[in-house]
């Protein structure tokens, strides 16, 4: 047993609970981006770490717990991505082509790390874990935000400030740019690969074309 004022043996100096934690999820990213996918184990993740083969256990009692951990990180990342670019323009149609080209570019950067986060059988078959799903409720929420204010401001129908409208507005952007995410990771766009920003940006333009039709639907 280690004295108060020493280093456990489970522990690399420094590496002390938050420290410790925040250590072992940025070494299991490292891995992940390395290889690609999640197949590594937790003590190849404390070995990454620079601690003891036991040390992960001190905060993950699963790997799916580490995992879990990873995904609420990237939900945090991609958020905080979206908000710069979004406050980079007070244009609200702007904001939504920027933020939809800036969510395509981080998933297909972070490829593994992005099917985590939306992948939950990738550990699990039963594992939601919460903190990811709130995370990404609130990154809706802001995409939500501009989109509201952008009806108030005229540039998108005035339907839009209606709360069953707007919900609807939101998952049809993220369906758009999610499902080009994945379908661009898994190689299956069908566009070259210097040509994926083009059709990206292409296929923002026609998600925020659709959004300013007005039709029977956007009028209820």
């Amino acid at each position: 047993m280690s004295k108060a004022g020493t280093t456990s043996n489970n522990e690399a100096p420094g590496n002390r609970s938050g420290d410790l934690r925040s250590a072992l999820i940025a070494a299991a990213l490292e891995l992940a981006a390395e290889g690609r996918d999640w197949n590594f184990s937790l003590r190849e993740v404390a070995r990454r770490a620079g601690v003891s083969h036991n040390a992960p256990y001190n905060h993950f009692v699963h790997k799916r717990d580490l995992m879990g951990a990873a995904a609420l990180v990237g939900h945090e990342v991609l958020r905080n991505k979206l908000k710069a670019v979004g406050a980079r323009t007070k244009d609200p149609r702007t904001a939504i082509f920027r933020m939809g080209c800036e969510y395509v570019k981080f998933g297909i950067q972070n490829a593994a790390l992005y099917q985590l986060m939306f992948t939950a059988s990738l550990s699990d078959p039963d594992w939601q874990p919460e903190g990811a799903v709130a995370a990404n409720v609130e990154t809706r929420g802001m995409v939500e935000e501009v989109l509201r204010t952008g009806a108030v401001k005229g540039v998108f129908p005035s339907a839009l400030t209606r709360k069953s409208n707007l919900e609807a507005a939101s998952l049809f952007a993220w369906s758009a740019v999610h499902g080009l995410t994945m379908l661009a990771i898994n190689g299956l766009t069908n566009v070259e690969e210097g040509s994926l920003d083009r059709a990206t940006e292409k296929l923002m333009a026609m998600v925020l074309d659709g959004m300013g039709q007005k039709n029977e639907l956007s009028e209820r």
